[in-house]
Parts: C-alpha cells; sequence; structure tokens
C-alpha cells in the first residue's frame, strides 16, 4: 500500500494540464485548455482541462475527474499505479507499506499481464547488458547498428538468450504464474511443454504512450534459420493490439506536440536511429500497414505527419494507401523519400542533426506532388496511364474532409497535370455520389424486407426535464463554485399595510452562500431526493464548515468515482461556452458572480415552489380517490394552506427576479 503522505504530496504536486498535455495537444482557451476527445473519434474539441480547478471533462464521453481519474481511464491504470506513475513523474518518492497476500491475488488479469512484461523488458535488458551471451551477441549487434549505451538505456532494448526456456524458468522462479506468460505471448505452452516465444533475439519493448510495456518485437540474428521469422511481435493479447499501437510514441509524444508534427516510418530501427540523431518526434508502425487507430493517436497530438520512405519505389507504392487513410482523418500529410539504397536508418546514421533536418525540410513533398512524381514516369506518353493516375489523386483528395482545403487539391493537381479544374470537379463530384449510392445501397440491403411495409411516422419524441434533478444540481453546483463567497442576501417577510393587507418586506443579511443556502433549507427541513446530491451536500457543508474552504482538486479524491463524475460534470458546465466560442459569435455569457445572491435565492425560492405543486399534486389525487363518504375536510385545508404557500412563494420570486 501507498502510504498517504505520498498521495497528499502526488496530488500537491501533480498539474493536470501538464500531465493530461503528455497524451493530448492542449491548446489555450481563455482560463483553460481545450483539446480533442482521447476517448472518441472527433474532429472538433470537445475536450477540456481547469488548471484553476485541476480537473478534466470530456464532453463527448461524459467523462471526468482529477489527473488520476485521467490516467484510470486513459491509461487503464489502477489507482495506486496512477499514483506511481506521477510520483515518478514529479521526482518523488514513493512510500509503500506491506501489501498483504490478500490484496496482492486482487491484482487484476490484465495488471499481472502487465507485471509480466515489465520483469520481462528488464530480464531481456539485464540478459544484454550483464551476461556474456547478450553482450557477445545482443550488444555487440546494437554496437554494429551505431546505437549508443545511453540510446540503449533509453528505448531499454534486450536481448532473450538462445534457450528454449531460459526466460520461463526465471520468471516463474520470481513468482510469476506461467497463465498469464501465455497470455502475453512471452511463453508458449504445448502439451504440458513451454519454450520462450522470443529465443536468440534482440528484443525492442513496445511502450504505451504512458510507458508501459505493452508487447515486444524480437529480431532474429541467426541468419542460418531460413524458417524463422526475421522479425517477430508479441501476439495479441488484452494488453496488446498492433493495430492501435505505434513503437516510440512514448518517446516521441512530448516532441511531437512541442514542433506540431510526426515523422512516421516503418521499422524499430529507424526510430531510435532518428532519435540518437536528435529528432524525437518520430514513431513507427512496426512494420504494419497503417491503421486508423494508429493515425488517431499521432492526431491527438499534432494535425501533421511527415511520412518518410527509402528508395524503394515497389515499397512506396505498397505503403501510399496509408497516406489516404490520413487524409480521411483530416490530417494534414507531407512524403519525404531518401536516395536509392538509403532508408531512414542509414540516412540518419550517416548524416548529422543539422544535414538531416535540413533534407527533411527541403525533400518533403505534400502527397500531391508526391503521387505525381512517383508515378508520372510510369504514365509518361501513355494518356491512359495519365488518366488512371489522375483519377487516383481526385481520389486521395475527396477523402479530405475539408471543403476548402479539397479545393486547394483540386488546384494544385490541375496546374501539376495540365487538366482544367471543371473536369477535376467533375471527377470529384462523381466519385462523392458513388460513395453516396453505395452506401445509400448498404442501408437499402438492410432494410429490404421492410420496403413494402406500411411504416406510421414516428411521433416526435418530446424532452422530458426532471425540474426537481435540475434545481438540486444547480444547489450543489453553487455550494461547489460558490460556496465560501460572501454577498447581500435580501430576506423577505410577510407583514400587513395599514389596512391590514398582506405585503412583502425586506431585510438585508450579509451571508456565505454555503450559510445561506444550508439555513434556508435547515428551516424548511428540505431533503435532496437525489440520494448522490444528498451525500454531496452533507460532504460540502461538512468541509465547509469545518475548514472554510473548499479544495476541489483534494475533495474529488476524497469521493467516490460516481461522484466525483458528477462532481466534474457540475464544475465544467460552465466552461462549455468556451468550447462552443460564443463570444466569437457575439453570444456573451454573463458571470454568475456578478447576481450570485439573485441566483442563490431564486434557485432555493424555486426548490420551494416546486417541492410546494408536488404537495398540493399529491393532495389532490388522494381527494380524486377519495372515499365520497369520507369526511375530507382536512385534505381540503391541506391544499388550501399549501395554494397560499405557493402563492407566497410565487410573489418573493417575481420580487428576486
Amino acid at each position: 500500500m501507498i502510504s498517504q503522505n505520498t498521495i497528499a504530496q502526488v496530488f500537491e504536486t501533480a498539474r493536470v494540464e501538464e500531465v493530461i498535455g503528455d497524451f493530448v495537444q492542449l491548446k489555450k482557451s481563455g482560463s483553460n485548455f481545450k483539446g480533442l476527445s482521447p476517448f472518441t473519434d472527433e474532429r472538433s474539441p470537445s475536450f477540456m482541462v481547469s488548471p484553476v480547478k485541476q480537473i478534466w471533462k470530456d464532453f463527448s464521453s461524459g467523462k471526468g475527474g482529477s489527473v488520476v481519474t485521467f490516467l484510470m481511464e486513459h491509461e487503464h491504470f489502477s489507482y495506486p499505479e496512477a499514483i506511481k506513475y506521477l510520483a515518478n513523474k514529479y521526482g518523488i518518492e514513493v512510500e509503500e507499506t506491506e501489501r498483504t497476500d490478500e490484496e496482492k491475488e486482487q491484482a487484476s488479469e490484465k495488471e499481472s499481464m502487465y507485471l509480466a512484461n515489465e520483469f520481462a523488458k528488464d530480464y531481456f535488458n539485464n540478459m544484454l547488458t550483464k551476461t556474456d551471451e547478450g553482450k557477445a551477441i545482443g550488444l555487440s549487434y546494437f554496437k554494429e547498428r551505431g546505437f549508443s549505451e545511453d540510446t540503449i538505456n533509453t528505448f531499454q532494448l534486450g536481448y532473450s538468450p538462445d534457450s528454449w526456456e531460459a526466460f520461463t524458468t526465471e520468471a516463474i522462479k520470481k513468482g510469476y504464474q506461467l497463465e498469464f506468460l501465455e497470455k502475453t505471448g512471452l511463453t508458449i505452452v504445448k502439451e504440458e511443454k513451454q519454450f520462450d516465444r522470443f529465443k536468440g533475439r534482440v528484443m525492442f519493448p513496445i511502450r504505451s504512450m504512458s510507458g508501459r510495456v505493452l508487447g515486444f518485437g524480437g529480431r532474429i540474428l541467426d541468419n542460418n534459420n531460413k524458417k524463422a521469422a526475421k522479425y517477430l511481435n508479441s501476439p495479441q493479447s488484452e494488453v496488446y493490439d498492433k493495430s492501435k499501437v505505434l513503437y516510440g510514441i512514448y518517446n516521441a509524444k512530448q516532441t511531437i506536440a512541442k514542433e506540431d508534427n510526426c515523422y512516421l516510418v516503418e521499422g524499430y530501427t529507424d526510430v531510435i536511429q532518428f532519435n540518437q540523431s536528435g529528432i524525437k518526434n518520430v514513431v513507427s508502425s512496426s512494420g504494419t500497414a497503417l491503421t486508423p487507430e494508429q493515425i488517431r493517436l499521432i492526431n491527438r497530438l499534432t494535425k501533421n505527419i511527415t511520412v518518410l520512405f527509402d528508395g524503394d519505389a515497389a515499397g512506396m507504392r505498397a505503403s501510399i494507401r496509408g497516406i489516404d487513410l490520413i487524409l480521411e482523418q483530416g490530417m494534414n500529410v507531407k512524403v519525404c523519400t531518401f536516395p536509392d539504397g538509403e532508408d531512414p536508418d542509414s540516412f540518419a546514421k550517416n548524416n548529422t542533426e543539422e544535414d538531416l533536418l535540413l533534407y527533411l525540410e527541403e525533400n518533403a513533398k505534400d502527397f500531391i506532388n508526391f503521387k505525381a512524381s512517383l508515378l508520372i514516369e510510369d504514365s509518361k506518353n501513355d494518356p491512359v496511364k495519365k488518366a488512371g493516375l489522375i483519377r487516383d489523386m481526385v481520389t486521395s483528395i475527396s477523402k479530405i474532409p475539408e471543403p476548402i482545403q479539397r479545393e486547394i487539391y483540386i488546384k494544385e493537381t490541375s496546374r501539376i497535370m495540365d487538366i482544367s479544374e471543371e473536369v477535376l470537379f467533375s471527377s470529384l463530384a462523381q466519385l462523392s455520389a458513388k460513395e453516396t449510392k453505395d452506401n445509400s445501397k448498404k442501408n437499402q440491403g438492410k432494410s429490404y424486407k421492410q420496403s413494402f411495409e406500411v411504416v406510421k411516422e414516428p411521433e416526435q419524441q418530446k424532452v422530458v426535464i426532471n425540474r426537481l434533478y435540475e434545481l438540486e444540481r444547480t444547489i450543489i453546483s453553487l455550494l461547489l463554485l460558490y460556496g465560501t463567497l460572501e454577498d447581500d442576501f435580501e430576506e423577505l417577510y410577510l407583514t400587513e399595510d395599514d389596512d391590514g393587507h398582506p405585503k412583502l418586506e425586506a431585510d438585508t443579511q450579509k451571508l456565505k452562500v454555503f450559510e445561506k443556502i444550508y439555513l434556508d433549507l435547515q428551516e424548511d427541513e428540505i431533503a435532496f431526493a437525489n440520494s448522490n446530491f444528498q451525500t454531496l451536500y452533507n460532504l460540502i457543508i461538512s468541509k465547509l464548515n469545518l475548514e472554510s474552504e473548499l479544495k476541489i482538486d483534494a475533495f474529488i479524491n476524497e469521493i467516490d468515482p460516481e461522484q466525483a463524475k458528477e462532481v466534474t460534470s457540475i464544475l465544467m458546465d460552465d466552461e462549455q461556452h468556451v468550447l462552443h466560442d460564443w463570444e466569437r459569435k457575439e453570444i456573451f455569457v454573463r458571470d454568475k458572480k456578478e447576481s450570485i445572491a439573485q441566483l442563490v435565492s431564486e434557485t432555493i425560492l424555486s426548490l420551494r415552489q416546486h417541492l410546494v405543486k408536488l404537495q398540493i399534486s399529491e393532495l389532490m389525487s388522494s381527494l380524486k380517490n377519495a372515499d365520497s363518504e369520507q369526511d375530507n375536510s382536512e385534505i381540503l385545508q391541506d391544499t388550501m394552506d399549501y395554494k397560499g404557500l405557493e402563492l407566497l412563494l410565487s410573489q418573493k420570486l417575481n420580487r428576486v427576479l
């Protein structure tokens, strides 16, 4: 167990905008930051981070909370892991008490797999740097590639001994269960026999954006073994999905966001060599075809991708399909190729950082110019091939969701290929129409059976607003946002004038918001209908009475996750107008602080009035269902009394408004 002292220190030190900024590209928006949701596939920002409140809210998925909640949601950390991650990030020493056997057993299956991978990473690295076999075979290979000791440590490279079960035996000896070694793919189990998957290979740990080891890539060094695959990856598992992972993202994420560009290469050594050369904003799809999930991972950090290809034209044509996927995500893509016989690894190894950067700057082309330069040689003096090339370019342009960008690329294609814009726009329109038709056919096929049925037009669904829920939620909101704010509150009393007619008289009191709310609700003995709100109300009032302040970040971490989610949602409601940029549209949102006394009084009076109306409705219902011979005078009197109270509350509310 992690000590409370360490947890308190972590919460005091960690900054939500710094931590989330490692995973999402955040842009300043007033006093907050906004960005694309890391939980949903979206084009417009709906993710908000508040440095003042030290909380975040994702309006597209409904998730929200503290810095720890984000790590638990995004990286699937357990609570202790999130604390340890933050402690490591901010250089805080973790004080731990011994865990009981029961606590150890409670570790999840996923967690056990992560722990097995973490052990494997350390084991392989130790084999590489501290054993004779590892130094002679693995380390000498990495040195030949030109990798320094610092680089080897940065990427935690390793070596798996050329023995059938050296790793598995050691892992079991250290207490790791064979079940989880098999599920991660580190060990292969067949007919009660077990052996190491990565026998005799140099090892590349594949890490998540937060640094967790998800799986491994292993390269064989025995050139005589023709049957064995040159590269071998961990199999698909609960913790490793190769379509959602980018090699090097952990080391590259901060530089990608800072430089606002990501270099995309094909292999592990390309990433490592670039990083060693000083260019750190580089990732790899690990030899697999590029996927939309991998592109979205980059999209969180930057809108700009530069794809790097070696000089092999056939390889480039095979990989060019990934460019359309990048365009579909609304991203900007450039392409850079290296001279014949060179790849990113060799070119970075043989050039200085300055020369490498200069080459990338001078040779990176937008995708239209790249496609034209790649295929134009094939289509020279062949009208049919040239037409095919133009169609290919227009197809790529059709993938771009932004109309202005599409038009600019159409004009560029017209210039390069010497063809009229009208023809290209016509071709683009045909492609769009065909895509719409194809989608329509798919949907039509699904609903063919119902095509001849008479379908009744559905009635428009009415949005039912739970007034009581909204009023109780507003009270919690006022306590959280303005609980300690002091203001002049007008108290209204019913008196009589000289002629004996009832009238309202006012008396002003200076109170804090939480005092006003507490006294008014206490006077009427009002309890919240929503149990979650009642619990939050009790906790907030208790905090404010005892400590005279409410530290939001600390409070969120003291309550259970469901309550924390509700609190975050309430606190960030006022920030939504920033996402919609209403002020730029000349819609100005009034600051609640300007009229807090009015807002508090209005909310409490509205709550009272609503509860009275509910009571009247209940009495009227009981009258309706009562026996005609029964004496209902008491119910009638109660109804009249509540009607009088409702009228009085309406008068008070009108005066406040």
